[in-house]
């Protein structure tokens, strides 16, 4: 449970740090899309000197995405074989019954691959760069057009704020958990997959129980305390957009010109 990152943050005072959370959303939504503009080698090279670029400027070391990255390791090599297996092709690799191995799909399964590292570690930088409640601050700005039609924006920023808050939390909870139960002889490698299954009740059992009693609290706290939501209520946080946050827009909008000119020439 340790080497989940979603929620993390790590202090900091790098460039990528400093940025505004809605640059930091844009780039990373805008990258999303902009990663199938690449069609072979010379345009995966070139988003990933971008993104090892941003890896160096928030001076994060390398080790903690490659860790972080283990979690998604078997969604990602399931996508990758199936690809490779499925994907037609003219030059064949190699023939088993239905499955046809091509030079095209190994080459497609590489940048299948390629293109969810790439996601992952961007994605895993805006996590590590950017406190939660910054960044719920940075979403609910970018929602505010749909106030105009009655989209609670507030609310859904402050679920949002919550939620990224306490993902840390419950998977401390988690683990002090599982440590909890392993110190009573429980071990959760043993026997088959029922029995796998069943071995995380007692985990889930008092999680939720933690989980409510602290939402209740939370609940309590705030009603004590006076909240409102809405308009009316000033904000500690100000977000204040710079000239390194347009630099960063310009950055990736100078990667998509250049992608689709390479396209264009080929």
């Amino acid at each position: 449970m340790d080497k989940l990152i979603m929620g993390r943050y790590i202090p900091g005072n790098s460039v990528i740090h400093r940025l505004d959370p809605r640059s930091k959303l844009l780039v990373m939504i805008a990258f999303v899309f902009v990663i199938f503009l690449a069609n072979d080698w010379l345009g995966y090279g070139l988003l990933v000197a971008y993104t090892f670029l941003a890896i160096f400027l928030s001076k994060i070391r390398i080790g903690y995405f490659l860790r972080g990255l283990r979690p998604m390791l078997g969604l990602i090599l399931f996508t990758v074989i199936f690809q490779m297996l499925f994907t037609p092709g003219t030059h064949l690799v190699f023939k088993f019954w239905i499955i046809n191995i091509t030079t095209e799909s190994m080459i497609n399964a590489v940048y299948i691959f390629f293109r969810f590292v790439l996601i992952i570690f961007m994605s895993t930088i805006l996590t590590l760069t950017t406190p939660p409640l910054t960044l719920a601050d940075g979403i609910e700005t970018g929602l505010s057009p749909l106030k105009k039609i009655k989209v609670p924006v507030h609310e859904l920023g402050l679920m949002l704020s919550i939620s990224l808050r306490f993902i840390p939390t419950l998977m401390d909870d988690t683990t002090m958990i599982m440590n909890a139960q392993r110190a009573r002889g429980m071990d959760f490698g043993e026997g088959n997959l029922i029995q796998k299954i069943r071995s995380v009740i007692p985990i889930l059992i008092p999680l939720f129980v933690s989980s409510f009693r602290r939402a209740d609290d939370l609940a309590v706290a705030m009603e004590s305390r006076g909240y409102q939501g809405g308009d009316n209520r000033s904000k500690y946080r100000l977000l204040k957009w710079r000239r390194n946050d347009s630099l960063s827009i310009f950055s990736l909008l100078l990667v998509i010109l250049l992608l689709i000119a390479w396209n264009k020439l080929k």
